[in-house]
């Protein structure tokens, strides 16, 4: 019987072969580093667009009012911020609806209000009837400033030991709505801003010195948007609607210095019956399914 030389496989059977070549050529491809092993990732995140995009729209009216009170449009400038605070209240609800809250989201609204309703209320404040009292008048604008700046501060680090159902001191959005109340509802009546002066130091400190205190102020949280409400309650917010449009700047001012006055009244209404002042919690909130914020 004739016989035939087989051929013999370098390396050994076809298989072996096969994996011996990728197991060298693995070999002499470069390794990655660390850096480059985690750069892809850090590409792929960013941003949700819809609750940043109100975040940044409230920072623009913060931006215009303050350019508008260069430009001695004043009324205009109280508008901005009045629109600033709504779009403020509108992207928190829009971020927790559509479940995108973010660290980055919640840094850049605290920068945002930062502007909005502490440098150009007071900015705006200043251009308009403080300039004229010299040291005093920047003074009190800068106490504003600050005291917007230490309410946003420690609002962030102590959003998890307050009382949901009130703010540890006057809210920067209302103090700017205080403040830009006032100029517009003078300047609606025709009122200069020179012959207002002490009136608007009045009010720029107490907003400023407000923010910082301990008064607790209704925060309005506890409201549960989800539940059905009576018939007589969607028939109560068309009249605010009615009262307001009817004439912006009495009615909103009057609104906010209500609200302003209101946590004086409740600090020393608790003070009267020996309830604790203070809205830190020292126990843990109960567990509540049906509203989460």
């Amino acid at each position: 019987m004739s016989t035939f030389n087989r051929r013999k496989v370098k390396g050994g059977t076809p298989r072996f072969a096969k994996a011996t070549r990728a197991f060298r050529h693995s070999l002499r491809r470069p390794r990655l580093d660390e850096d480059e092993l985690v750069r892809p990732t850090l590409r792929r995140r960013g941003i949700y667009l819809l609750p940043n995009a109100f975040t940044t729209a409230a920072l623009f009216c913060g931006f215009y009012a303050i350019v508008m009170a260069m430009n001695l449009k004043f009324d205009q400038a109280a508008i901005a911020i009045f629109a600033a605070m709504v779009l403020d209240a509108v992207d928190g609800r829009v971020a927790r609806l559509t479940n995108t809250q973010s660290e980055f989201g919640a840094q850049y609204d605290s920068l945002s209000d930062m502007v909005s309703f502490g440098a150009a209320p007071a900015l705006v404040m200043y251009e308009w009837s403080l300039r004229g009292l010299g040291k005093w008048g920047w003074l009190a604008a800068f106490v504003y400033c600050a005291g917007g700046a230490l309410r946003l501060a420690r609002f962030n680090t102590n959003i998890a030991v307050v009382d949901k159902r009130y703010f540890q001191g006057m809210p920067s959005p209302a103090a700017a709505a205080l403040v830009a109340g006032f100029i517009w509802l003078m300047d609606d009546l025709g009122f200069a801003g020179t012959d207002l002066t002490w009136a608007a130091w009045t009010i720029t400190l107490f907003a400023g010195l407000t923010m910082v205190t301990n008064v607790p102020f209704y925060s309005f949280k506890d409201i549960n948007f989800r539940k059905s409400v009576p018939f007589i309650a969607i028939f109560v917010i068309v009249l605010c609607f009615v009262a307001v449009s009817s004439d912006p700047p009495k009615v909103l001012f009057g609104l906010f210095i209500l609200y302003g006055l209101s946590g004086y009244v409740i600090y020393f209404w608790r003070l009267i019956k020996g309830k604790p002042v203070s809205i830190i919690q020292t126990e843990p909130e109960p567990a509540d399914e049906d509203h989460k914020d």
